[in-house]
């Protein structure tokens, strides 16, 4: 049972120790006593260096990978495999390519034992929801990189999570189609406010979605080095706000308390 008042996520002291490529070293630490939270319909961007443990970080939180020390609790209950609080939103396609537009929606209602005429119904609905009203008969093939992104988007919505975990999920697009999807999530969060943490090396983009944004140091070791409040009023459109001027003191913040960890990550891409 949810323990009301609890995170609907928490991150507690999670070390991740993986055996290294590495002949000479037979360990790597990813992330080292890393504490993170998501509050109840909060919105949490986290961002980084290149390489240092962003994706990791979501994977212990989504269950897929089991931290060599410290606890994730889900709504102050103990994480037990999978997160079944969750929607996962990956960075890579996770379309099935066999299946139109409109069965990838269905999938997971059908995995539940929905009945296919309501799966139908409901998958019609997000699609429309989400732009893509007529294009449930295509395949991921037939569509565009922005309309693949928002099938995903519909495909992890749908199961009607109370978290939601993003791993750069925007990155692939061009800028327009970007700050159009951006403004789609914010319009579909803003409808039931929905816990989110989100990964992004974008450091404009994290400021622009959240209301919360968690900076991670270089790894190897990696953790949260600082973290800000993002006043910036809502509604908000991700083009027009980038232009005022609190935006840009956030931005000017925040990257000073990064830059140093970006030069150390690029510094130690090099070296690799």
């Amino acid at each position: 049972m949810a323990l009301q008042g609890a995170p609907a996520l928490a991150l507690e002291n999670i070390t991740v120790t993986f055996a290294a490529r590495d002949s000479n070293d037979t360990r790597y630490t990813a992330l080292k006593d890393a504490t993170l939270t998501v509050a109840p319909g909060e919105f949490v961007s986290v961002v980084g260096p290149t390489g240092c443990g962003k994706s990791t970080l979501l994977n212990v939180a989504v269950g897929l990978l089991e931290p060599s020390s410290g606890s994730v609790k889900v709504f102050g209950e103990p994480l037990v495999g999978l997160n079944q609080k969750a929607g996962y939103l990956f960075q890579t396609e996770a379309l099935m390519p066999w299946r139109t537009g409109l069965d990838n929606v269905t999938a997971g209602l059908e995995f539940r034992g929905v009945s296919r005429e309501e799966a139908v119904r409901r998958a019609e609905d997000w699609l429309a929801r989400v732009g893509l009203a007529g294009h449930g008969h295509r395949y991921p093939h037939q569509l565009s990189g922005g309309m693949r992104r928002r099938v995903a988007l519909a495909q992890t919505l749908i199961l009607d999570p109370q978290i939601i975990l993003m791993d750069e999920p925007f990155s692939a697009l061009d800028i327009q189609t970007r700050q159009l999807m951006e403004n789609e999530l914010l319009e579909l969060w803003s409808a039931d406010r929905k816990s989110v943490l989100f990964i992004t090396h974008d450091l404009e983009e994290a400021i622009s979605l959240s209301d919360r944004v968690v900076v991670l140091s270089a790894g190897p070791g990696t953790h949260p080095i600082g973290e800000f409040s993002i006043d910036l009023p809502r509604p908000r459109d991700v083009a027009e706000i980038r232009l005022t001027p609190r935006f840009v003191e956030l931005h000017t913040n925040i990257w000073h308390a990064m830059k140093d960890e970006v030069l150390k990550g690029y510094a130690r891409t090099r070296i690799q």
